[in-house]
């Protein structure tokens, strides 16, 4: 058999394979009926939760949608993507509410009483029927310092409007969240420069 007829035969048998393939995904796809709001949540050691969560406000106001930011741990300082969301005006609603981390403010009932403002903000855009998602930043942050009553947050997000996507991002998720969820996604800690000794930079870190 000539190297042109191997060729052709292993074509042959990808291209079968393939439609096979392609059969299985086909029916997969076709048997998910159900369209409604889901609730995400990005969590894990890793880097990147917050940035994976940006990439969806992308992708939704690239669909026209109108969407909600809410962070709750960060402070106030500029970042690139808050920059670049400006852009889209009232196509978006961001609330930075948070006072920095708390080893930064090492002041409990300052911290709580910002993620108690930043969670009133959450419920008035919930409220919104306009808004098609919300990023809810950091919240898992603020659940763990207890910053937050837990139950009080689940029924929030259990009982919100069933075409609302909300996102959920932060290190150590609650049990009770990761239960109530969608979809979660655990950011895994392979490799990273900061352990290098780089230092956070524009345009990567923020």
């Amino acid at each position: 058999m000539s190297e042109q007829d191997l060729s052709e035969a292993e074509a042959e048998r990808h291209k079968a394979k393939m439609a096979k393939r392609k059969a299985v995904q086909d029916a997969e796809v076709a048997g998910k009926t159900i369209e409604k709001g889901v609730l995400l949540v990005h969590t894990g050691p890793g880097k990147g939760k917050s940035t994976a969560a940006f990439g969806l406000v992308l992708r939704a106001l690239g669909h026209g949608w109108r969407v909600g930011v809410v962070q709750f741990v960060k402070g106030a300082w500029e970042t690139g993507e808050k920059e670049a969301f400006k852009r889209f005006g009232d196509q978006i609603s961001w609330h930075t509410m948070g006072e920095g981390f708390t080893w930064e403010t090492q002041d409990k009932a300052r911290d709580i009483a910002a993620a108690e403002r930043a969670f009133a903000q959450v419920k008035i855009l919930m409220a919104d029927p306009t808004i098609r998602l919300l990023i809810l930043d950091e919240l898992n942050i603020a659940l763990r310092y207890d910053y937050l009553p837990l139950d009080d947050v689940l029924e929030t997000l259990r009982t919100r409007r069933n075409d609302l996507h909300v996102v959920v991002t932060g290190r150590n998720a609650k049990p009770e969240l990761i239960a109530l969820a969608d979809g979660v996604t655990e950011m895994g800690a392979v490799k990273h420069h900061f352990g290098a000794g780089v230092k956070a930079q524009a345009g990567i870190e923020f």
